[in-house]
């Protein structure tokens, strides 16, 4: 569990690395604009990012389950090996599939004024902006939407469906309640990325008519506060962060 929570934290500073240059560059700076290439290079990478933590959370819910379902056979299944090969396959999946995203859209052209929706640069933003056919990339981006978060998101529904079939079966409640907060964290962490996802995607399809500081806003919500949350999520049920909390709040003496 420590390598998917490190694995997690390093992928949450990628993502934040790779939208600060614009950030920086449009509120700080007053520069909004940006380099055709350079957008494509923080397109691959928000989105690299973005598919390699879904992968993460996959890899985090299988590890629940083990641990709520098998207990007995989680150390013999959840190996170190195992674990970082599954790691790799996280990467090595996340990076084939956005790896073809950028070169359908450098030989399109565009012959107007390029405005991006957001303060960055987001595939389904960009295939807005040429005056040629946007088909493929449009199918080709459903696609892996599909393959990638859908598929993810299915799998990680039904392992807590099991999860949870598993907890109803044990006779005390207090049992109950301690085996399912084994995962309270998980939980969380999966809300908290894919609601602001599925958010951003529903008005950029559907709100057409939506004022702009509203994209702008889920935009930001939908990378920053996940990687901001996590630390919290993860570290608030354990003793050193209650005793630092409780030290900071009622004083040394205490």
């Amino acid at each position: 569990m420590y390598y998917l929570l490190s694995l997690l934290s390093a992928n949450d500073l990628g993502v934040s690395f790779s939208t600060l240059p614009t950030i920086l560059a449009t509120l700080c700076f007053h520069a909004p604009e940006t380099a055709f290439h350079a957008c494509l290079t923080q397109m691959f990478f928000i989105h690299f990012f973005s598919w390699t933590k879904s992968g993460i959370l996959l890899a985090m819910s299988f590890n629940c389950y083990m641990a709520i379902c098998h207990p007995l056979r989680y150390s013999t299944v959840l190996t170190d090996i195992r674990v970082a090969h599954m790691g790799i396959s996280i990467i090595i999946r996340s990076f084939c599939m956005v790896f073809p995203l950028p070169f359908p859209l450098k030989r399109l052209p565009f012959c107007k004024t390029n405005v991006l929706t957001h303060s960055y640069c987001l595939h389904p933003d960009l295939i807005r902006l040429p005056c040629g056919d946007t088909t493929i990339n449009s199918m080709y981006g459903l696609f892996i939407v599909v393959s990638a978060f859908g598929l993810d998101s299915v799998l990680i529904f039904l392992s807590y469906v099991l999860n949870l079939r598993s907890v109803l079966a044990i006779a005390f409640q207090e049992e109950r309640l301690k085996t399912l907060n084994t995962c309270v964290s998980h939980i969380c962490a999966v809300l908290i990325f894919y609601v602001p996802m599925v958010s951003v995607s529903m008005v950029h399809q559907f709100g057409k008519h939506v004022p702009e500081y509203v994209h702008k806003s889920m935009s930001l919500v939908y990378l920053f506060v996940p990687p901001m949350l996590n630390p919290i999520i993860y570290s608030i049920n354990t003793k050193e962060f209650h005793k630092r909390l409780c030290k900071m709040l009622l004083g040394p003496k205490l």
